[in-house]
Formats: C-alpha cells, structure tokens, sequence
C-alpha cells in the first residue's frame, strides 16, 4: 500500500503522487520544488489521516488561529482523500467473465 501522498498544485489543479514511506515522500516533495510550474502542498498519511505542511505553508498554518488552522487541515485533508479515491477508482479491474456462471441450490 502506498501510505503517502505528496500534494502539489499544477496548473491550479490539485495533483498527488503516492508514496510507500514518508522518506520517500520527502525526496518527492523536494524534488517538486525544482520544476517549473509545479506548486508543492505538503504530505498526506493515509493511516494516520495527518497532513505534513511543506516548510513556508506550516510557518503560515503555525501563525493562523485555531479555528483557520482546523478549516485548513480539514479542507486539505479532504483533498488529499478525494485525489486518493479517485485514484483507487480509476484503478479498479473489470473483470470480464466469458460465459454465464451457474450455481445450483
């Protein structure tokens, strides 16, 4: 299972790219700061159901107040689950059956 999602922003749409360990999910993450017109969010844990800010948006969310940090966390969470379950849609397997299968009572 692919644990992390790297959050990031392209073309003013929300992206993810699955990760199996957050180290892995770091060197993502520093990587999207090198390409052009990719815009990184931070690291979601699907288990732990927490999101990582990336450094300049966390001292951001550390400054806001309580309740703007929780509409923030809830929002990205949210985010982040929703480009997971598309994900796992889009990956779902038609399987195909060749003839009728009978079972008899």
């Amino acid at each position: 299972m692919n644990r992390f999602s790297v959050i990031y922003l392209l073309s003013e749409q929300y992206q993810h790219i699955h990760c199996k360990t957050h180290h892995e999910a770091d060197s993502v993450l520093e990587h999207l700061f090198t390409l052009e017109k990719h815009t990184p969010i931070g690291i979601y844990d699907a288990k732990t159901e927490l999101f990582y800010w990336e450094s300049v948006r966390q001292n951001i969310y550390n400054r806001s107040s309580i309740e703007d940090q929780g509409k923030l966390g809830n929002q990205i969470t949210k985010i982040a689950q929703d480009l997971r379950q598309q994900n796992e849609l889009d990956q779902v397997e038609i399987v195909v059956v060749p003839q009728p299968v009978y079972i008899s009572i």
